[in-house]
């Protein structure tokens, strides 16, 4: 609901509305909110359209509220009027679902490429997005090795820290990237992680246009990190690929970690549709 939704729609609960301070107002702006997905459910759940007084009854609201709220959503694109005035879901609705299934599908062959990539190298393989200020580790295969890494699914860093970090604001503009350093570089334990914004952005822009970025030793004693960006159709960098493995390892084959994990990220990209070539 949006600025635009008419005060009506809230009829019913104009009782609750009237009660001292925000409390009120808060309940009755949920009741409505409420409403708006009954009313959407029971489209869903019947799954043909239906008349508006049919559906006050199936969800039991008074005809007049839901009168207001199918107006509402209607202008809105929520949901649409059929020429014999029934109601069905709207063309809005349907945007919202797409870009739902793609988050669903990139998650889904990221994955089985992590597991790829895992058997590959032989070493542990994470996928990692942007969470504000944080890197965030969002899927992760161990590798075969006892080599133990700190950071697990859910995990979130100091962008500073990392070289998916790195990556994942390696495509905004430089100005862009200095601010956001300045705000959220901090030190790590083990004090080898740059913190100069200056110095941060401009690694992040080389990373970024290399698609390669290596960090050892900045957030974990004795760890390695190689990672690639995973950039969409518009080139921003949505997600990382990355290798986790033994500092010392790292670089004794580097040649070999970094082909697989440019490939394993181009893979991505090629399977979601966001690379042509």
């Amino acid at each position: 609901m949006d600025g635009k939704t008419s005060p009506e729609a809230y009829s019913e609960d104009e009782g609750l509305a009237g009660e001292a301070g925000g409390k009120g107002a808060r309940r009755a702006r949920v009741s409505g909110i409420d409403r708006a997905l009954q009313v959407i459910d029971h489209l869903y759940e019947t799954g043909s359209p239906a008349g508006v007084y049919a559906i006050a009854k199936a969800v039991k609201a008074p005809l007049s509220t839901v009168y207001v709220i199918v107006d509402d959503l209607v202008e809105k694109n929520m949901l649409t009027r059929q020429t014999d005035g029934s109601i069905w879901l709207g063309a809005r609705l349907y945007h919202y679902g797409l870009a739902y299934a793609r988050s669903l599908d990139f998650m889904s062959i990221a994955t089985h490429e992590m597991h790829d990539l895992c058997r590959q190298a032989g070493e542990t393989v994470q996928v990692c997005g942007r969470d504000g200020d944080f890197m965030l580790v969002l899927a992760m295969a161990d590798g075969p090795s006892h080599f133990q890494v700190a950071s697990r699914v859910g995990t979130r860093v100091p962008l500073n820290w990392t070289a998916s970090g790195r990556l994942l604001v390696g495509h905004l503009p430089e100005e862009e990237r200095i601010e956001l350093f300045k705000r959220c570089a901090r030190s790590s334990p083990t004090g080898r992680a740059e913190i100069d914004p200056g110095t941060l952005s401009e690694a992040a822009g080389k990373a970024f246009e290399s698609r390669l970025s290596i960090q050892a030793g900045e957030s974990d004693y004795a760890v390695a990190c190689i990672a690639s960006p995973i950039c969409d159709r518009d080139g921003q960098c949505v997600a990382t690929i990355s290798i986790v493995l033994p500092e010392q390892k790292a670089f004794s084959d580097e040649n070999h970690y970094t082909a697989h994990v440019r490939s394993s990220a181009e893979r991505i990209e090629k399977l979601m549709g966001w690379r042509n070539r």
